[in-house]
């Protein structure tokens, strides 16, 4: 079974509503689809920001010590072919 779908009213100006319907039609795709799937990239993008931000601010409060840096530098090294 599909998931449940809920209709809401966007109000975008006509430039962004012309490209839209533009991009719609070149990917063969309703307007929705098109929306949907945007919508869903750019929260994953802002879900993607929000762990590195989260990830810098823990690195600066207590940073790699030089001896733990250089032992996992040697472990990520590629083999030698």
């Amino acid at each position: 079974m599909g998931t449940a779908m809920e209709t809401v009213q966007v109000v975008l100006d006509r430039k962004l509503l012309a490209a839209t319907d533009r991009a719609a039609r070149k990917l063969k795709r309703n307007r929705s689809a098109l929306v949907r799937e945007a919508l869903r990239e750019h929260l994953q993008k802002l879900e993607t920001r929000g762990k590195e931000e989260r990830d810098r601010a823990g690195y600066a409060r207590q940073p790699e010590n030089l001896k733990d840096a250089k032992f996992w530098q040697a472990e990520a090294a590629w083999p030698e072919d």
